[in-house]
Parts: C-alpha cells; structure tokens; sequence
C-alpha cells in the first residue's frame, strides 16, 4: 500500500491538476461550442433500453487513457511548450489534409476548429509515453555503442519505410504546393537526426496512439482518407512522424527563446551589424 502511495506521489505533481483541469475545460467548451455536433452524436445511444451497448467504449477508453498520461509528471514549464508546437502543429497538418483532399471531415470544414485541441493533448500523451520508452530501453543490460547501433538502423529502416509509404499515398497530391512542404520539411527531419533513440521512440509512442485515433475515426466516419481505408497504415504512421516534428520544433523553440532571454540571439545581431559597417 505505501508503495502505491509512493509512486502515486511521484507521478501526481503540483501542476497534475491546473493540467487536468484545464484538459476538462477544453473538452466541456468543445461541446459547448459545438452543441449541435454533439447532440446528433449522442442520438445514437438508446437511453431508454440497453444504453450501454450504444456508448461509444473506444472513444472512452482514448480518453481515459489519455487523462491518465498527461498528468503524469506534469510540468507547465515545459507542458506548455507541448502545447502551443501540437496546436500549431495540429493546425499545419490538418490543412494540408484537409485542403488536398487527402482526407475530409464529415463536417466538410477544412479544416474543423474542433479537431485541434485534439493535437496538443494528443502531443502530451506522446511526450510521456516516449519517457516511459525511453526509461525502459534506458535499463537495458546492452553495452553503449551495441544499443546505439541497433537504434540507429531501426532508425534508418523506420523512417525510410514511411518515407517510402509516404510517396505512394500522397501521389494523387504531387501538384499541390503543401505537398511539397511536407515532404521536404520530413525529408530534412529525417536526414538531421539529433537523437536516434528519442527520435525512434517518439514515432512509435506517435504510431501507437495514433493508431486507435485512427480507428476511432475513420470507423466513425468523422473522417474519412481518400483511400476509405479505416484506417490506412499510412495516417497511423504520419502520426509517429507528426510526434517527431513536434518534438523537433520544440526544440527549435526552446533554443531560440534561451538565446532571447540570454541576449545571445541580439548581441549576434549587432555583431554582424558591426561587422557590416
């Protein structure tokens, strides 16, 4: 019993519930907003006979089990950081699908506002399952450099077989200029690994999730790929890909704004200045 109590105590920190509160408030105003969405929903369940068999038991388990990562040693010094590149992120992605027709929503809004809160609380799952992955390989009984090697060919093999699948999926898009984007921003990502392990971690942690999000979904018929695959292996995938570019923007993010708060980024500035003068 204490040793439950303990490890409970280690994973519930101070900011476990500002962050699960403010996971509720988001879902409570995405109904509230979106009523009409909600309300044809819920007239598929059968209230007055066996009203369990038509409650929707996926979509509560993602959500359960979704609740339960996030608050996991919540931090808001970095959670936030999560938050702001998935919602970002989310809103870059479900654009190029939506506006090449890759996928639509039953809604027919390209893209729906109501999906991407979806991305930064799906990110923040992510973040604590590649910890979780991370720790686990971390106590491994491998010698460095043999750990490494297996690592970065599982890298290089997973990464060019959804690069790979990439290409074949999005063909019907190649004249579409946000296709092009996205497959140069994921090209250059995976050319300039900083961590194979992290990296490697990442889109599986992405790729699980991903997948019952997906079947979720597409099984729904809340959106449907091009393909009618429910779902296509492709959008699971895309999913580890996403987690990646997240993680690599944050990065990106975090590095820019210590070198602001430092005065590196604008002493730099005005030494080319000087420079140039």
């Amino acid at each position: 019993m204490a040793s439950v109590r303990t490890l409970l105590t280690r994973l519930w920190t101070r900011d476990s519930s500002i962050l699960l509160g403010g996971f509720f408030v988001t879902v409570v105003l995405i109904v509230y907003i979106w009523w009409p969405l909600a309300q044809e929903y819920l007239k598929y369940v059968d209230w007055n006979g066996a009203w369990w068999r038509y409650i929707d038991w996926l979509l509560l388990g993602i959500f359960g089990f979704m609740s339960i990562t996030i608050i996991s040693r919540a931090n808001l010094k970095t959670d936030l950081l999560i938050v702001f590149v998935g919602a970002c992120g989310g809103l870059a992605i479900e654009s190029w699908g939506t506006q090449t027709n890759l996928w639509h929503y039953y809604t027919a809004e390209r893209p729906p506002l109501w999906i991407i809160p979806a991305w930064p609380i799906a990110s923040l799952s992510i973040d604590r399952i590649t910890k979780l992955l991370d720790w686990i390989v971390g106590r491994l009984t491998i010698k460095a450099n043999i750990l490494h090697f297996i690592l970065s060919t599982l890298y290089w093999l997973t990464f060019a077989s959804f690069l790979s699948l990439m290409l074949i999926f999005v063909a019907p898009t190649f004249d579409k200029s946000y296709t092009w984007l996205s497959l140069i921003l994921c090209i250059l990502l995976i050319l300039t690994p900083t961590d194979y392990r992290f990296a490697l971690l990442t889109f599986i942690a992405g790729a699980g999730l991903g997948y019952f999000l997906e079947l979720w979904g597409t099984t729904r018929e809340c959106w449907t790929y091009y393909t009618l695959q429910k779902p296509p292996l492709f959008a699971v995938l895309a999913h580890g890909m996403a987690a990646v570019a997240f993680w690599r923007a944050g990065l990106m993010v975090k590095s820019v704004w210590m070198k602001i708060r430092s005065g590196k980024l604008f002493a730099t500035k005005s030494e080319i200045d000087n420079t140039a003068t």
